[in-house]
Order: C-alpha cells, then structure tokens, then sequence
C-alpha cells in the first residue's frame, strides 16, 4: 500500500479513538460504580419481589451463590423461586441442599429460548410482587445488594434497574478477553445514554435486572421476548418503550459472577450471540470487522510499519493511536484490579473478538443452510 494510504489509515483510527475519547457517552469510563454513590433514601413502604432464578447445570455454583441470595437483608416481603431448566448434573439436588424446593422445568415450547423460558415458567409461580429480581445462577450478591436495588428503583421511580455483574478475571483467558468484553458492551450500550431518558439507547446486563412487574406485564411480559437470544437488552428495550426511565450500572462487588471461563468457554459464550447483535446482517459483519481492524491491530502495526519505512506521518499517527487505545483501556484494566500491562494486550484481544463475530456469522450461516 502507498506510503499516503497508510498515513490515512492512521490517522482514520487515531479520530476514531478521539471520538471515543471525546464523545459525551463516555463509554470507557466505569465511574462510578453502583458502589461507589450515596445510598438512595428508603421507602416509606416496602414493595414485594420474587427472585427469579433461571438455572440449568448450575450444582458447581449454587453452593456459593444460592446462601447468599438467600441471606438478602431485604425489609419487605420477598420469596424466590428457582427453575431447574431441564439440568442433568444435579442443580436441583444442590439446590434442596441449600434449603430451595426447585421447580421443574418443562420441555421448550416452539418459538422460545431456553433461559426466557424458564423465566416464564418462573414468573407463573411467582404470585403478583410489585418487583421482579432476574438473577442467574452463577450470580452472588451481597447482602445489601436487593435492599439496595429496589431504594433505588422507588426513589427514582424506575421501571428497570440492573447491575452488569462483576465478572470473573482470575485466568489468563479471562484477564485476556474478559475486561475488553465489558469495554465492548460499554461502546455498544453507553451507559449515560441507556441511563437518559431522552435517548433511545437501551440495555440491561441479564444477570441482575429489577424490573416492576407492571410494567413488565405492560411490555408483554416475558412472551414479548420469547425468542430473543439477547434477551436483557431485549427486555429493556422494550420496558423504555413505554417511556419508562431505566438504570445500568456497573458493580465492583456486590453483585459478582463466579463461573469461570476459559479461552474455549469466553469463545463461545460471545459466539452465541455476536452474529444475533449485527441482526444476521453480512454487510454489518464486514463493517464491524472493518472496524475492530482499523481501531485495534491496526495502531501498533502502522507504528511499527511507520516508523520503520521512514513515514514519520504513518509512524506518529499510529503511536499516538496506540497510546489512546491503550489509555481508555485502562479504567477497565483497573476495574478488575489487573497489572496496567494488560492493557497493551487490548489489539489482539480485539483480533479475536473479531474472529469470534466471523466464527458465530459462519456457523449461523451453516445452521440456516442445513
């Protein structure tokens, strides 16, 4: 390529990151976490909740997560009721030995997925509360953490408010893949913009969301999103179309998800529902791959290539680029309490997040042709 079109490729992500930086969504900054704010004023009355908990093959997890859910210092009335989905490792025995009677869960009806329905399934045990806490599994919370849900909600009046659960980062897998997969769900779902009533941005993290039940009953209840892959983002698009206010937020620690991930699993678990997030759009599959090339191999390579064909412009552009990438990076970095060098590990992270997308569109591409 001639020395011109790699100088324009560099300055091309050098802007790109600059509008990341500059833009008023502020997508790479995690502060402040939902711990980090003054605790909202207790309501005069508190309302009821149900915990729904959606579980299939979750005995190695429950363990951990289930006592803690069960030790809520909630002030109202509250019950749980959790659905063994169809599991075959023993979720349902490990759930007895907790002190929780399962419900059973039921074969898939045409036409939904397998988590939403067990919500369904749960929600029809459920009675009428006024709230509804969607947690899964794997999912501990601390003992605050419902009190602290449903203060907010009544105090902001929020039709939905969820917490994007602290993830595991412990393996080199998760320290590799897992902090840029919040930086990437924070570019896509800005979380000042999900929070602004004005904007129709709209996202939840499925494994905490406090939603009212009315104004999910309003959204069609869970039918509304029967077979939606991504169903939290789902539901709460639905929810703010009723010009409803919903909150995200990030947590640090009381709500925190414990299952562990390795290099295959994260694979997968992006896999599911990367070619579902570009609506199985081939045209926006080659512009989101364009993209994490142009923003994230693409800086330090332009520098190396730069600098060393004698293009100061190339060479320049690239390092400043790279030095941006690595900067915005770093809030997430510090979030999960990693070394700052992991943050230079962000352009190949990018290059697998990429061929993880093309993996999933293929493999779509093969299911709808079989």
């Amino acid at each position: 390529m001639p020395v011109i079109g790699l100088a324009v490729l560099a300055l091309a992500s050098l802007a790109g990151w600059l509008g990341v930086l500059l833009g008023t969504a502020r997508a790479w900054d995690l502060r402040p976490t939902a711990e980090d704010e003054p605790p909202p004023p207790e309501p005069a009355r508190w309302p009821s909740v149900a915990v729904l908990v959606p579980a299939r093959n979750e005995a190695e997890v429950l363990p951990s997560t289930l006592p803690a859910l069960l030790a809520q210092d909630y002030p109202g009335a509250w019950h749980l009721v959790l659905v063994d989905d169809r599991s075959t490792d023993g979720t349902a025995a490990a759930a007895r030995a907790c002190g929780v009677d399962p419900v059973p869960g039921t074969g898939l009806p045409e036409g939904w997925v397998g988590k939403v329905w067990a919500l369904e399934q749960a929600a029809r045990q459920a009675g009428e509360p006024d709230y509804y806490l969607l947690t899964d599994a794997d999912i501990r919370h601390g003992p605050d953490s419902l009190r602290r849900l449903v203060a907010e909600g009544e105090a902001a009046g929020l039709a939905l408010n969820s917490r994007l659960a602290r993830l595991r980062c412990l393996a080199p897998a998760e320290r590799l893949l897992i902090p840029p997969f919040v930086l990437f769900f924070g570019l896509l779902y800005p979380m000042r913009r999900v929070n602004d009533p004005a904007s129709r941005v709209a996202a939840a993290a499925g494994g905490c969301v406090l939603v009212r039940r009315h104004m999910l009953d309003r959204a069609g209840g869970f039918a509304a999103i029967r077979d939606r892959v991504i169903d939290d983002v789902s539901l709460a698009r639905a929810v703010k179309r009723l010009g409803a206010p919903i909150r995200l937020a990030v947590s640090r620690s009381a709500v925190e998800s414990l299952r562990p991930h390795g290099f295959r699993g994260i694979w997968r678990m992006v896999r599911r529902t990367a070619f579902t997030e570009l609506r199985h759009s081939w045209a926006l599959l080659a512009l989101t791959l364009g993209l994490l090339l142009l923003m994230f191999p693409l800086p330090p390579a332009l520098t190396v290539v730069g600098f060393a064909s004698g293009s100061p412009l190339t060479g320049a552009a690239g390092a400043a680029a790279w030095a941006l990438t690595t900067a915005l990076y770093l809030p997430t970095v510090r979030y999960f309490r990693l070394n700052p060098a992991w943050a230079l590990t962000l352009p190949l992270a990018g290059c697998l997040y990429g061929a993880i997308t093309l993996d999933s569109a293929l493999r779509s591409s093969r299911r709808a042709a079989s």
